[in-house]
């Protein structure tokens, strides 16, 4: 059986990978979803932003980005202490 689909934010990214990561979660073009949230934007004048702004601090990297950034930050701290 197939994992339960989870809503990350996508590292093909114009900005914060937002739209595109939601693209992905529902199998669409993210230009589809990049168009559709600027009107939404434009027509709400300007509350789409401040809804980007908090998805992109609330929706986790993708598990890969995640795995990559632990390797770096215990790589530095490694260095560190031989340093």
């Amino acid at each position: 059986m197939d994992a339960k689909k989870k809503l990350y934010k996508s590292n093909d990214k114009k900005l914060g990978g937002v739209c595109s990561g939601i693209a992905e979660y529902f199998d669409i073009d993210p230009t589809i979803v990049r168009l559709i949230w600027a009107i939404v934007t434009l027509a709400s004048l300007g509350t789409g932003i401040i809804a980007y702004i908090l998805c992109a601090f609330i929706l986790p990297d993708p598990p890969n980005v995640q795995n990559m950034k632990s390797a770096n930050e215990t790589q530095t701290d490694s260095t560190h202490i031989a340093h």
